[in-house]
């Protein structure tokens, strides 16, 4: 495993990208063949959600570890595992990666650079990169609504709350190795509620987002909206629920 660094200087050679799948197998190895190339001094993780199909056999044959789930946890679940092996091996950042292609590698060095300023980086679509659109109506409502209510409680903009390409510092690691939520959505929208009233700085960074590589899209427009909406109730229920953290960690 790579050196180690002290807290607070980040490199790639630190960082821990964590890859939750879950039947991915006809995208997953285009995806860690391009952080190979990407990001050659970064380790990789392969996190196989109780896939039913040769996910973790195409990892395993890249030379890439892998952590098998007995079941479908979520991808809440599958990052808080990858949280707590990076916690005990000691990185100084965890980057989390979709298996399905989506998410360009090449801007991993950017998420991991603004982390000596912020404990929490979101690789934001909307934001100035790429063509990607929010959509119109009632998508769009509840993408401004959830970035409207995040910003002010982060104190900066944010664009893009449920964007899973992001990137956590030393101290983030440490709070979501413990408290990472597993419930639907709350990896996206709840985890960033979680960071901002702890204290942590969260940023984002425009990028630009890509098709699936392979298999379809499990979102259609409808169900994207319900998704988005249900992002909403998702948003409100972790403004209410009590949170009492430990002091952030030094």
């Amino acid at each position: 495993m790579s050196e180690r660094r002290e807290p607070g200087v980040r490199r790639l050679a630190t960082t821990l990208v964590v890859v939750p799948a879950l039947n991915e197998e006809h995208a997953i190895a285009g995806v860690l063949k391009e952080l190979a190339v990407a990001c050659p001094d970064a380790d990789v993780l392969v996190i196989d959600d109780g896939s039913s199909d040769g996910t973790a056999a195409q990892a395993a044959a890249l030379g890439v570890p892998v952590v098998r789930l007995p079941f479908n946890l979520g991808v809440g679940g599958a990052m808080r595992a990858g949280y707590r092996y990076a916690l005990r091996q000691g990185y100084q950042a965890v980057v989390q990666v979709d298996a399905d292609g989506q998410h360009d590698a090449s801007y991993i060095p950017r998420l991991v650079a603004e982390l000596d300023t912020a404990d929490l980086v979101i690789g934001a679509r909307f934001a100035g990169e790429g063509e990607y659109s929010a959509g119109r109506g009632p998508r769009r409502w509840a993408m401004s609504l959830l970035a409207g209510v995040l910003s002010r409680l982060a104190g900066t903009r944010l664009t893009d709350t449920t964007s899973g390409f992001r990137a956590a510092g030393p101290r983030a690691i440490q709070l979501f190795a413990e408290h990472y939520p597993a419930e639907y959505l709350g990896d996206t929208v709840e985890s960033m509620v979680i960071a901002v009233r702890s204290g942590y700085r969260v940023r984002q960074v425009p990028v630009a987002m890509r098709p699936r590589a392979a298999g379809q899209a499990s979102q259609s427009s409808l169900r994207a909206t319900i998704y988005l909406f249900r992002a909403v109730v998702a948003l409100g229920l972790a403004l209410v629920r009590r949170w009492t953290p430990g002091s952030p960690a030094a």
